[in-house]
């Protein structure tokens, strides 16, 4: 996540990404479905080497921008925008959102970008041990058939996230909520991914087992790797994250580098959730946000909290940070003047 205005190649680009499900057809036949606006015009940057850290509260969309990432929405989701994979070659970046079906499971997902997915050890199944679901992936993705390949190289991918090969033969019941989360991450390291996308990894974890996951996602950035960290727990972002963007019914209200955005935050919102911090007084945002079948044409967030606001929810640069609105409260914040960005949603390019 960097600025627009840098020359920083990303490795996967979120361009204006918007999703709608389209729910129903109304109370009475023949009228029109409720929409719910579960992404609203999402622009961001996953660079290699570095980790950024998606937060906000739960229900606010940052699950469903994973989803259409990867092509795994329902069939009532109606996606506009564009999601551009880089060609590590140089050349001309795969549009994600025209890819068929065939390309996408062929080609993309597990090989080029994987998906550490939240209570990973749901997505294990309970009757198998772990190394044949783990070697069943190894021989989809990568075409080995040995057996004794196979088993070297479970035995590799179980080293490399932390685990002993002998974890590898147990039944994911007998995995502890670490184990199992590091468990998911050598399922997604199989292919060898450029992007890795981690949706809610230290959810349900004790602190030192959240450490333990935020360092093995930080080897994952440090080996080249672009990844994506969806979280509601800011104490886990600031643990690992490069970049930081903040999102609040469907839209980003902030973003920019970990470290600025957590020590001097410019929107109200991300002010709130910082304060709600046990280190700074578990002090909660009063009210609830929208429903993401109604929401207000302006600001989100100041239909809820009232607060010095421009109104526009639209993200504008200062700087190498982004930010929505003009949000008043403790601290500097700079005026937004001049046309609005190239695109819509929070540059972190």
């Amino acid at each position: 996540m960097t600025t627009k205005q840098s020359t920083t190649t990303a490795g996967l680009a979120l361009r204006d990404l918007s999703v709608r499900f389209l729910v129903g057809h109304g109370r009475r036949r023949g009228t029109a479905p409720t929409v719910v606006q579960a992404v609203n015009d999402v622009t961001l940057d996953l660079v290699p080497g570095r980790v950024l850290a998606l937060v906000g509260e739960s229900g606010c969309g940052k699950s469903v921008l994973a989803a259409a990432i990867l092509g795994l929405l329902p069939a009532n989701a109606q996606v506009r925008g564009a999601v551009e994979l880089a060609d590590p070659a140089g050349g001309t970046p795969l549009e994600l959102l025209r890819c068929p079906e065939r390309v996408l499971a062929g080609s993309v997902r597990g090989r080029r970008i994987a998906l550490v997915p939240q209570s990973a050890s749901t997505h294990l199944t309970p009757v198998r041990r772990v190394r044949g679901q783990l070697a069943e992936t190894v021989r989809t993705l990568t075409g080995v058939r040995d057996k004794a390949a196979l088993r070297t190289r479970c035995d590799e991918l179980a080293v490399r996230v932390g685990l002993t090969p002998a974890d590898l033969d147990r039944y994911p019941h007998e995995l502890s909520g670490g184990m199992a989360q590091r468990a998911a991450m050598a399922f997604a390291l199989v292919g060898e991914p450029e992007v890795v996308l981690a949706d809610e990894p230290t959810a349900g974890l004790d602190r030192p087992l959240v450490r333990n996951t935020t360092a093995a996602l930080r080897d994952l950035a440090d080996q080249g790797r672009a990844v994506l960290l969806i979280t509601h727990d800011l104490a886990a972002a600031e643990d690992v994250a490069d970049d930081l963007a903040v999102m609040y019914a469907s839209r980003l209200v902030e973003s920019g580098p970990a470290a600025a955005v957590l020590a001097d935050p410019w929107h109200d919102y991300t002010r709130g959730l910082l304060a709600a911090l046990p280190r700074n007084g578990l002090t909660p945002i009063p009210g609830q946000p929208p429903e993401l079948s109604r929401l207000p044409a302006g600001c989100p967030f100041h239909t809820r909290v009232p607060g010095d606001c421009s109104g526009d929810p639209t993200p504008r640069p200062v700087g190498d940070r982004w930010i929505a609105c003009r949000s008043g409260g403790a601290g500097p914040v700079p005026a937004l003047s001049g046309s609005p960005a190239a695109t819509s949603g929070t540059g972190d390019q």
